[in-house]
């Protein structure tokens, strides 16, 4: 069983000025991800376009628009086995992502994480990492599965960073 989290929820000025406006207004802690209010919970269920944020060779932070997926209270981040990206989460696997609302960049969702887990296509229990490439294809898409960007000049496998989270920052309105 997770420990929990804390969400901290910034100061808008969605409603007008406010004294101590765009500072944490509110940290509370989280047992799980149904304790993140509707209007911040949305973002992750709809297919808003996350920007995974990690720390690179250069010691530089590389951002990349990625689908977003979790599963319960674990954030699941999947990549192609082959990109650096992979690499660069087993050197350093805490990762921060963005779910920005394509509607207003003025409300959004950002969650730190540390990967818990890594599963491999090609393993046992590998399915399942298919099975979760195909069910964010049809979020993303509308189109059922199978996912069908893969590579056909590669024998594209994929991998599945399973993460837990650590701490969620929120702001502003829909």
């Amino acid at each position: 069983m997770s420990e929990g989290f804390t969400i901290a929820n910034f100061r808008s000025v969605a409603h007008g000025l406010q004294e101590g406006q765009f500072a944490v207004g509110e940290r509370k802690k989280a047992s799980g991800l149904r304790d993140l209010d509707p209007k911040y919970k949305r973002l992750l269920d709809e297919p808003v376009t996350m920007t995974l944020g990690l720390i690179g060779p250069d010691d530089r932070i590389g951002l990349t628009p990625m689908w977003f997926d979790y599963e319960g209270d674990k954030i699941l981040v999947n990549t192609a086995s082959h990109r650096h990206k992979c690499e660069w989460i087993r050197k350093n696997p805490r990762l921060t992502i963005l779910l920005v609302n394509p509607n207003n960049a003025y409300h959004w969702v950002q969650i730190k994480c540390t990967v818990e887990q890594e599963m491999r296509e090609w393993e046992p229990g590998g399915e399942y990492v298919t099975k979760q490439l195909d069910r964010i294809w049809t979020k993303y898409t509308g189109q059922p599965g199978p996912y069908a960007l893969r590579d056909p000049e590669i024998d594209e496998k994929r991998v599945l960073f399973v993460c837990g989270i650590d701490r969620i920052a929120t702001f502003g309105e829909p």
